[in-house]
């Protein structure tokens, strides 16, 4: 809802004035006519060879859509073979059948003057009377106003003699404003003249049609705006502010019920005209924007999105105002619109359990641990995900520290704090790889071909073989290719989850794809574009790059034409993102160390990387038995991958790892069984340890050399006797080992 006060003083806000400073003159006209070309218009002429004017459905202008179903709905190629005669109405009237003469057809195919002269030649025969005429010497003479007639002006008037007949007929309006009816026969045109006695009103709506022009976000007809016209025609209001936006969706509505769905796009515009008019009369920045109830993020300079920040739901007005400037600090200290967002659901959430818990609070002097603890007790009964709950602790921890911290309010309580307990624990998630069977469909050159643009397969490349996020990937510049000293070559993005630039490499397959579509993008835009893969509709100049949404629905076009099917022959599902987690999870899988991976995917921590680093259960397989196994005697163990027991062996020491692992080794003993050896596995034959125990096998070698010695000097014969043997094996098993580790440098 829009702000009363903004609604009653847009008069003194000088609103007139500053749509007579916006308003271009080619949208002021009563009638405006859009140019052609106009994207957002859709002033694209019809199919029909020769038809200019401008198309509606299926591609044709009313005239031949209307011909098209007369005549049965026709196949379309067929129909555009033979379409008939052009639509009558939009070309010059018939002339003096004079050769030379182009005066328009009055009387008997001739114009005035030449009938006049038939008339009183007394010659019966008109033909033989022209072959008489002497041909006349050229004349310079004005053409009718008309664009479309080629005739001579009749007399004093700017028209044609039968053109001039039409403009009498029809009261002779002001000439220019018959020439644009006239002219724009089949075309889409905006028909202001119903608002001659509000010029205000008409403007308001003109500067809407201007906006529209110029963001070309939406195609705009005549079908959706004409209504709206009549619709604030009849309301009697001055101005769109007059009303909220609440009321002018109940006064649309009124008896619309179960109408066409195409009037949704008629109220879009009216809400479009309306919240651009309020953009124009509130203007800019902190100082006109921070007190209302609904924040418009590109009113504060977030020209990106039209996305609003909402604080109506907070029902207690002192929590309200201080949400406002915790919102407000964190948006000006770089936080995401995204986050701002999270923080204002988890102030909702709170601020409806205040209202039901103490409905009768006046300020933040009521929120105390004990109120705390009764929140986390109702959040513990959400059934949302434990990591949305976790998000509500943490923004609201955020709040409060915030609010002590910057002094907005002295009568918070110190104990009004959440603490690391207090937080949901999550549990850890798998990455969400894609299966090798699905990777392996996807990445068919035969697939890959059944892409219908050369865009967005490219792009589909980039996701699968640099594991970019979606969002970076659509953004890439133009030159995002850049080469080290080697002449290797790097994708160059912005990773703006970070707010850094970041490179991964590139194979030659990609590369060979980017320098291929920089070149399209050079000759559909020969002034340039800044983005790899620009927008592709609504962008004549190359200003916008491809947005996600439009990717994500081609890709679902693309997959159902593959037929991508899992391991159950069932359609696959997935998302641009789980490219990504393959991405990590494979060169994981491929024993690319994880720094290298964390490099790639340009993490900053370690701990983001480790999400991917779950290794499949194949590869670690792989590493225990290409392992050397030793037990406590030095004595090799060894399994065959391939025999009868392999599976039973490896399920063994997967279980081995999970529940018996020891800080040097693992317990070979199955877990059904108890431990005779205490704490003396060095001692015990199920002892199995692999060269990756090493430095913990010698850090127990010099402790037991020390507490021999010790003993030795204390006379401690049975604390010597057990040792010894421990020191023993531990000599042979870093005999073994040693030897084992020092093969695998070498080689």
């Amino acid at each position: 809802m829009s702000s009363p006060a903004l609604n009653n003083q847009h008069a003194g806000l000088g609103l007139l004035a500053k749509l007579m400073a916006t308003v271009r003159p080619e949208f002021r006209p009563r009638i405006v006519i859009p140019a052609p070309g106009s994207l957002v218009f859709n002033t694209e002429p019809c199919r029909i060879d020769g038809c200019e004017r401008q198309r509606t459905v299926k591609g044709f202008c009313k005239g031949h859509y209307k011909r098209w179903l007369d005549q049965g709905r026709p196949e379309t190629e067929s129909f555009l073979a033979s379409p008939g005669p052009l639509p009558s109405g939009a070309g010059p009237l018939a002339a003096c059948t004079v050769t030379w003469c182009r005066f328009g057809s009055a009387r008997r195919g001739l114009c005035v003057r030449h009938h006049g002269f038939f008339a009183r030649s007394g010659e019966t025969d008109m033909s033989r009377w022209l072959t008489t005429l002497s041909p006349e010497p050229a004349t310079e003479r004005p053409e009718c106003r008309l664009a479309f007639c080629d005739l001579w002006a009749q007399g004093n008037s700017p028209l044609c003699l039968n053109h001039k007949s039409r403009w009498h007929a029809i009261g002779a309006p002001d000439i220019g404003e018959f020439v644009t009816r006239c002219e724009s026969v089949g075309l889409d045109r905006f028909d202001f003249r119903c608002l001659d006695d509000r010029p205000q009103l008409r403007l308001e709506l003109q500067h809407a049609l201007q906006c529209r022009h110029d963001e070309r976000r939406a195609s705009t007809h005549s079908s959706a705006v004409t209504p709206v016209i009549r619709l604030v025609t009849d309301s009697g209001v001055t101005s769109l502010l007059d009303w909220d936006l609440d009321r002018w969706a109940t006064f649309y509505g009124a008896g619309r019920a179960g109408r066409s769905h195409r009037h949704n796009g008629q109220l879009a515009f009216l809400r479009f005209a309306y919240t651009r008019l309020e953009d124009l009369a509130a203007g800019t920045g902190w100082e006109s924007e921070f007190y209302r109830d609904a924040w418009a993020m590109h009113r504060l300079g977030h020209t990106d999105t039209r996305g609003t920040l909402r604080f109506d739901k907070i029902p207690q007005p002192w929590l309200r105002a201080l949400a406002k400037r915790f919102i407000r600090w964190r948006l000006t200290s770089g936080r995401e619109i995204i986050q701002a967002r999270v923080d204002i659901l988890a102030l909702n959430r709170f601020a409806a359990f205040l209202a039901h818990t103490i409905p009768d609070s006046d300020g933040p002097d009521c929120i105390d641990r004990g109120i705390l603890e009764r929140f986390l007790a109702e959040l513990a009964r959400d059934k949302r995900a434990v990591t949305s709950r976790g998000r509500d602790v943490s923004s609201l921890n955020a709040f409060f520290a915030a609010v002590r911290r910057h002094g907005w309010t002295e009568d918070l309580p110190t104990s009004a704090n959440f603490y690391p307990e207090d937080f949901p624990r999550p549990a850890k998630r798998l990455p969400r790889a894609l299966a090798d069977h699905i990777m392996a469909q996807l990445d068919q050159a035969e697939n890959l071909g059944k892409w219908t643009s050369p865009d967005s397969r490219l792009l589909t490349l980039i996701l699968m073989r640099c594991g970019l996020r979606v969002g970076d990937a659509c953004n890439l510049a133009t030159d995002c290719v850049v080469r080290d000293g080697d002449g290797a070559p790097y994708l160059r993005y912005m990773n703006r989850k970070m707010k850094r630039e970041a490179l991964v490499p590139l194979d030659e397959e990609v590369l060979a794809a980017i320098l291929d579509q920089q070149q399209r993008v050079r000759e559909r835009f020969p002034d340039g574009s800044n983005w790899l893969f620009p927008a592709p509709k609504m962008n004549p100049d190359g200003a916008k790059p491809l947005t996600t949404h439009s990717y994500r629905g081609q890709l679902e076009d693309w997959l159902e034409r593959c037929d991508i099917q899992d391991e159950h022959g069932q359609e696959a599902r997935l998302t641009p993102h789980q490219w990504r987690h393959t991405f990590g999870t494979t060169l994981i899988n491929r024993d690319v160390p994880q720094e290298v991976v964390r490099v790639l995917l340009d993490h900053t921590s370690a701990e983001m990387t480790a999400h991917y680093a779950r290794l499949h259960d194949t590869t670690v397989r792989r590493h225990w038995e290409k392992a050397r196994k030793v037990n406590i005697n030095g004595d090799t163990i060894t399994i065959d991958p391939q025999g009868p027991l392999a599976e039973a062996s490896w399920a063994k020491q997967r279980l081995g790892r999970a529940t018996q692992s020891l800080p040097n080794g693992f317990c070979g003993l199955p877990v059904q069984k108890s431990c005779p050896h205490a704490n003396a596995c060095l001692t015990c034959p199920m002892f199995v340890t692999t060269a990756e125990f090493l430095p913990q096998h010698r850090e127990q070698h010099r402790q037991t050399v020390q507490l021999l010695s010790a003993a030795e000097a204390r006379g401690q014969t049975r604390l010597i006797e057990i040792n010894q043997a421990v020191l023993h094996n531990l000599d042979r098993i870093i005999g073994s080992l040693g030897d084992t580790a020092s093969a695998g440098a070498a080689g």
